[in-house]
């Protein structure tokens, strides 16, 4: 049984002076500050509200290595699947740049997009004012982290009135380690910072490949200013054996719009958080999510929607669907402050069933502070409709395709307000690859 805070500080003791800005004054202090914070708070506990039902024990047991960027593999292969057409592509490599694989836009005056340790080579001032305008995202262990850890990722700045012609896809592919080495902790970090009136259509990708573990804690920060509006769209189908750990940080200005789908349909343990901060009148975010799990998958959303000032509007609709053995967690929580009258709020979840030993615990919450305010929350849970079942075999249907086909019908919403197409596709083809439907069926769901 390995001790954590020790374990890591350790390690960042071995790595701390060769991480990519390791010379920069302020970020040394902040990683720094960010391993001492794990080192006295350690691994979320069960005993915290938002981590009650989260199923740590596999993780908290394996002895991750943090390891620097590596030489350039020319024999990796990116699979083809993971890879979204007409898109510009950024791929990374076990959490680090791989520009000969990638396909970035090019950087005009009005937009810059770039690696995050590169930026730290070439423009570390202005990292430090961009990451000194985002949220404060040191809520728990795996978030410090990723903050002591993070050496590189992304970073994307568009001016007002600028928009990229094309979406941007973030592709994070990962590996297990080899024999007899300890299995590797990713850290990338994703910085988002879009100026009045600027609009980015932004993709972040997560898969990966092999039969091991290995651990990717990321985290995405954006800053919406006034009237930007940021479309993100996340697809997380990692290896089986992999743990995915995210966090999704949003601020949002006055009458910014801000669109998140996702969809969580790999990893043996995954939890998504996603935070949104309605910071200015007319502010609005809608949020799509469709979570799936088998054997014996724990996936986990916890969302938080901060309607801080009036004349907010945010919608939430998830939706999950766990057979087998397979463990699902919804935590939506929307608060809204006392001075944010006029606000607007939905959410839902609903959940499917597909085995009388698969779990799903929701927890939707309103906290409301103010008066004039129309909110509303609802959650269901249940199984397939036997009649509706029926109504298919005797139209000559097989039972497991009659089945199949309820529940990708149940799903395929999720899936239709994705509006970049071949994201669309691809998430339906990772949907039907799952459930036992004849080839005719697939065509025709298709």
């Amino acid at each position: 049984m390995i001790e954590p805070a020790e374990y890591f500080r350790h390690q960042f003791e071995g790595i701390a002076g060769q991480l990519p800005g390791a010379g920069l004054e302020w970020l040394a202090a902040s990683r720094r500050e960010a391993i001492e914070q794990f080192a006295g708070q350690g691994y979320p506990s069960p005993r915290l509200e938002d981590w009650k039902y989260t199923r740590l024990a596999p993780i908290t047991k394996q002895p991750f290595q943090n390891t620097l960027s590596g030489a350039a593999d020319s024999a990796v292969a990116i699979p083809d699947h993971l890879r979204v057409a007409g898109t510009w592509q950024m791929v990374f490599v076990d959490g680090h740049y791989r520009e000969d694989l990638s396909r970035p836009p090019g950087n005009t005056g009005g937009i810059r997009i770039q690696s995050l340790e590169r930026m730290l080579n070439d423009s570390p001032q202005r990292l430090h004012t961009l990451i000194e305008q985002g949220p404060e995202i040191h809520r728990h262990g795996f978030n410090a982290l990723n903050t002591a850890f993070a050496g590189d990722g992304a970073v994307i700045e568009l001016d007002p009135g600028e928009s990229l012609d094309q979406p941007l896809q973030l592709l994070f592919f990962s590996r297990p380690a080899g024999p007899r080495q300890e299995p590797p902790m990713l850290h990338p970090r994703v910085l988002v910072s879009l100026a009045a009136n600027s609009h980015l259509r932004l993709i972040e990708t997560h898969g990966g490949q092999g039969p091991g573990v290995y651990l990717n804690n990321c985290a995405t920060v954006s800053r919406l200013e006034t009237g930007a509006r940021l479309d993100h769209y996340k697809l997380q189908c990692e290896a089986g054996a992999a743990f995915h750990i995210s966090s999704l940080d949003v601020h949002q200005g006055p009458d910014s719009y801000f669109v998140s789908h996702s969809a969580s349909l790999g990893a043996a343990i995954s939890r998504h958080e996603i935070n949104i901060a309605l910071d200015g009148p007319g502010a609005e975010c809608l949020l799509n999510g469709l979570y799936l799990g088998k054997d014996r998958q724990y996936v986990d959303y916890h969302t938080r929607i901060d309607h801080l000032k009036p004349h907010c509007t945010s919608t939430e609709d998830y939706k999950g669907v766990l057979g087998d053995r397979a463990q699902g967690v919804f935590n939506g929580r929307v608060y809204v402050h006392p001075h944010a009258q006029k606000t607007d709020a939905r959410q839902s979840n609903r959940n499917l069933l597909l085995s009388p030993t698969a779990e799903v615990d929701t927890k939707p919450q309103l906290e409301i502070y103010a008066d004039d305010v129309k909110c509303a929350h609802g959650a269901t849970t249940g199984q397939l409709d036997e009649q509706m079942v029926f109504y298919l075999r005797s139209r000559g249907i097989a039972e497991g395709s009659a089945r199949a086909l309820l529940t990708y019908g149940f799903a395929r919403d999720s899936v239709d307000r994705i509006d970049v197409q071949s994201l669309r596709e691809a998430v339906a083809t990772a949907l039907l690859d799952g459930m036992p439907v004849s080839e005719d069926l697939r065509s025709m769901m298709t």
